[in-house]
């Protein structure tokens, strides 16, 4: 007579938030599957459901907070995780059924709370987990974390004290864990971290071995092996988080090789040199644009994407026709722009002239106005080029791709005609017929 194994728990996973919180939910779920654990799709098969939450606004922490609510009214075993586990008196105030509560980044404690809250049956087979774990991600592109936390005191943001300190990742783990993404079908890594350019000053002194030869714990050390690792399948490497640090200068030479791609994201936040003060940021923003043409000299074809905070307390109109002005001059590809919001705890609530929200909307109009357009003449220069793609959806005869100038989620896509023959991860040369503001049309080539 066969014998009937018990079924395995389920789990279901709501993640919110940036590319690095995927990233904890990709863990977590690894490690409940390699415990036996199975996933669940919807909130009515879940044994237990696990809503990793987004702290880094409030408006994020509002998001994080319902879906909370509806994960508890859809199913009502619910465990949070994340950056909003800091504050978990105010969670279990407001939904005092949670079952328990976790911080970022602490992968033992969820897990064990899942553990308590769903236990495994007796003698459950185990189900098999793949070298490079479970992604939340399209097979063909894959996030790598290579650090955790910051040592920035920007006076905006709380990260460090969601995180805590700047905590680097082992070289030699880091591109074991590439290798095996590599291996698995990944076509594009997405390198990502609270601060890239500071990856491995912790551990500066601390070389490890990587096929043979010792691999120096800095982001351009780090980025050649990782070029090296993708090489072989034509791959791309894109470095996100990359504050301007001098010795960011050495990624760009790899550029122009082809190990990396020529891309840096760049969190600038502003330009006026009075607001990045009261940001505790770095404030030479004239050396920055000689740097960035230098880098243009290099390699001509470098897409440089960042972000901008408007309406920043002190921030004046001169600050802000400053920062107009500063982006005429660097003429930046991607742009992404945020209307200053205080988040609880960060000291820049503090801070005298704090700007009015009608005025923070008109700056917001305007900036976003100056960067569409600097975009639009962008893209329209692409017209009648030839630009390598990688497919992210094919339907029908069509197709929608990135270049190498397009992270996924946050940049533009290359929609292409007579396409019904591509895969998904396909990397492609195609023709650029057309552009508007953010995206370009094209056809591949036979």
């Amino acid at each position: 007579m066969a014998t009937r194994l018990p079924e395995a728990p389920k789990v279901g996973m709501v993640s919110l938030g940036c590319p690095k919180n995927l990233v904890d939910s990709e863990r977590i779920l690894t490690k409940l599957r390699s415990d036996g654990y199975a996933m669940s799709a919807d909130y009515a098969g879940a044994d237990v459901v696990l809503v990793n939450t987004c702290g880094f606004l409030d408006s994020a922490k509002e998001e994080s907070l319902e879906a909370i609510g509806e994960a508890i009214a859809e199913n009502g075993r619910v465990i949070v995780t994340g950056c909003m586990g800091k504050e978990a008196e105010m969670i279990r105030a407001r939904f005092p059924n949670v079952l328990a509560v976790t911080g970022a980044h602490q992968y033992e404690e969820v897990v064990g709370a899942v553990h308590d809250a769903a236990p495994m049956p007796p003698n459950a087979f185990l189900n098999l987990v793949p070298d490079s774990g479970l992604k939340l991600t399209p097979r063909h592109y894959s996030y790598l974390k290579i650090s955790e936390g910051c040592n920035h005191r920007c006076s905006f943001c709380i990260i460090p004290a969601l995180r805590g300190d700047l905590v680097s990742r082992r070289p030699d783990a880091i591109l074991r864990e590439a290798e095996k993404l590599v291996e698995a079908g990944t076509r594009e890594l997405l390198v990502i971290s609270q601060d890239t350019s500071a990856y491995g000053v912790d551990i500066r002194k601390e070389p490890r071995m990587w096929k043979g030869e010792p691999v120096v714990p800095h982001m351009t050390d780090l980025a050649r092996e990782l070029g090296k690792i993708v090489a072989p399948v034509d791959g791309w490497v894109r470095l996100h988080y990359v504050y301007p640090y001098p010795h960011v200068d050495q990624v760009i030479p790899l550029m122009a090789e082809g190990l990396i791609l020529p891309y840096l994201d760049i969190p600038f936040q502003h330009a006026a040199p009075s607001v990045l003060r009261t940001m505790r940021r770095p404030a030479n923003e004239a050396k920055v644009l000689e740097r960035i043409h230098k880098w243009r000299e290099i390699t001509p074809d470098i897409t440089i994407r960042s972000t901008f905070v408007v309406g920043f307390p002190g921030e004046t109109e001169e600050d802000f026709q400053y920062l107009l002005d500063w982006l005429d001059e660097a003429q930046l590809d991607r742009v992404g722009a945020f209307r200053f919001e205080p988040v609880e705890g960060a000291a820049a609530n503090d801070l005298p002239g704090a700007v009015p929200e009608e005025v923070k909307e008109e700056r917001y109009a305007r900036i976003m106005e100056k960067t569409a357009a600097i975009s639009a003449a962008k893209l329209q220069a692409k017209i009648g080029r030839t630009l390598e793609v990688i497919i992210d959806e094919v339907d029908g005869d069509g197709a929608n791709a990135r270049s190498q100038a397009d992270a996924p989620e946050i940049d533009g896509t290359v929609f292409l005609r007579d396409a019904g023959q591509l895969k998904q991860g396909d990397i492609v040369k195609v023709a650029i017929e057309d552009a508007d503001e953010h995206d370009l049309y094209g056809a591949p080539l036979a």
